[in-house]
């Protein structure tokens, strides 16, 4: 992990302290990626849900509508096969219909199995890579002349535990954690002298999809929601959490697997 760890007990944001603010979450129809859009919405923030699943990503509009705050707005896209110029219109459509963009949580992740390397087929693996990497890098680099021109601005990148995905059959999925820690340090340390806040996440393990593909035995009901994780999100995104700067907030425990 290459920003250093730093470990908070419960991060909440603040009531209001995402009020004014645009926040564009990827993977916004997930486990993780729903619980960060409510958690934003809840301490105001005006959300922006990208994903491919259009039915999915409207009941999370309409869950952020029953909370009575800022209506959000929905950008459908298919990470695994969006190019250059598709991260490009995503930030042109922010402009367009919400005028600034202050967060940004990158929280869409491809998994299909556990397997060995020789056991997984070259494009299976390019699709890992494809959304799991490359996709928050080049949507991070088209957003950034919009989050620079805000006074305060952040991004955020979903980890996973890397004595875990570095192991045997992580694959894919796991080479794309270990460049993705990679580029949120380089893009620290490029942006460190300017308004722009770069944060990592490590969650702990979480009841969802994710995780029942990798653990099939396991128990779900004994994983806590993605909630706590969520709000951990909303409170890195807020002017709270300065002190975070360029470092990874840890919430595993002690006797997380």
């Amino acid at each position: 992990m290459l920003l250093p760890l730093e470990r908070i007990d419960h991060p909440v944001a603040a009531p209001g302290s995402l009020q004014g603010r645009v926040v564009l979450v990827t993977g916004a129809s997930g486990g993780l990626g729903r619980a960060t859009a409510l958690a934003c919405a809840r301490v105001g923030a005006t959300v922006v849900l990208a994903g491919r699943k259009v039915r999915a990503l409207e009941a999370v509009y309409d869950e952020i509508e029953a909370l009575g705050g800022p209506q959000a707005a929905i950008y459908p896209v298919d990470l695994e096969g969006a190019g250059p110029g598709d991260h490009d219109d995503i930030v042109d459509a922010v402009r367009l219909q919400c005028g600034r963009l202050d967060g940004l949580v990158h929280a869409a992740a491809h998994f299909d199995g556990l397997r060995t390397i020789d056991q997984t087929k070259p494009l299976d693996w390019l699709r890992a890579q494809q959304v799991g990497l490359n996709a928050p890098v080049l949507l991070t680099r088209a957003c950034l002349p919009l989050l620079r021109e805000a006074a305060d601005a952040a991004v955020v990148f979903v980890f996973d535990d890397p004595a875990r995905v570095g192991k045997a059959y992580w694959g894919s999925y796991g080479v794309s954690k270990f460049g993705l820690a990679g580029f949120a340090s380089v893009l620290h340390d490029e942006q460190a002298n300017g308004p722009l806040r770069v944060h990592g996440l490590l969650p702990a393990p979480m009841r969802t999809t994710l995780r029942r593909m990798a653990y099939f035995g396991e128990d779900a009901t004994t994983r806590p929601t993605p909630d706590r994780t969520g709000a951990a999100v909303a409170f890195l995104l807020g002017a709270q959490a300065h002190s975070l700067r360029g470092k990874t907030l840890d919430l595993r425990t002690a006797q997380a697997s």
